[in-house]
């Protein structure tokens, strides 16, 4: 169940996280909770640009975080762990 927050869409088990981040001033982006399939993903503003929490990286995009899987699963790849070889 999702719960719709100044236009976008919030997930319900986010809800209380996305919160908090704007309690603290700090601004948010995009999130998901990866719906089983993927990782939980919080996407906030930083002074370079965007962050992503769970994974402590940077996104190199301002918007359109989001890239479709074959299965139609939306994702956003650099939050995605490298597989070993």
């Amino acid at each position: 169940m999702c719960k719709s927050h100044n236009h976008r869409v919030i997930d319900k088990c986010l809800r209380s996280e996305i919160e908090m981040l704007n309690a603290l001033h700090i601004k948010t982006l995009a999130c998901c909770c990866g719906h089983g399939i993927y990782p939980k993903i919080i996407v906030v503003k930083h002074k370079k640009g965007a962050f992503e929490m769970e994974s402590q990286k940077e996104i190199p995009r301002k918007k359109r975080f989001y890239v479709k899987d074959k299965k139609g699963y939306y994702y956003i790849p650099e939050t995605l762990k490298k597989a070993k070889r």
